[in-house]
């Protein structure tokens, strides 16, 4: 067997030197920050209206979209699902037609729309009155 030997590294503290390029700095930065105290309040007043004025438009926003709310008893019925699904792709295309780039939303859409025309078929063969009934409501098949 081969003996081991442990090398032991000596570490050495070096004296820290004072850099007086930053000293200058750091206070040329405090005495700066003392003198430009008050008008930093004010903006910040500033600051705080116009978070104001955003968050009125945003109210206006979520006022706009009124999505359907279903009884208790038929949140899972085939035409509350179509109106549902119809409700979301009309949101989508109205984003698409802003970003035309964003194919991540646009996969989205493609498969509600295959989603709502496979319960439409299903709802057709079942249940032909309420069919017609559901396609007059949303007005789809133009």
């Amino acid at each position: 067997m081969a003996k081991e030997t442990k090398k032991i590294k000596k570490v050495v503290a070096k004296p820290e030197k004072k850099d007086t390029k930053k000293v200058a700095k750091k206070t040329a930065v405090k005495a700066a920050a003392k003198t430009v105290k008050k008008p930093v309040v004010k903006e910040a007043k500033a600051v705080k209206e116009v978070k104001v004025v955003k968050e009125e438009k945003k109210v206006e926003k979520k006022t706009a979209k009124k999505p359907r709310k279903p009884s208790q008893k038929d949140s899972g019925s085939i035409d509350f699902q179509i109106k549902n699904f119809t409700d979301k792709i009309e949101s989508l295309s109205k984003h698409l037609k802003i970003h035309s780039h964003d194919f991540d939303s646009r996969r989205g859409l493609l498969i509600m729309v295959g989603k709502r025309r496979r319960l439409l078929n299903y709802l057709k063969k079942a249940e032909p009155e309420k069919y017609l009934k559901v396609i007059a409501d949303l007005k789809l098949k133009r």
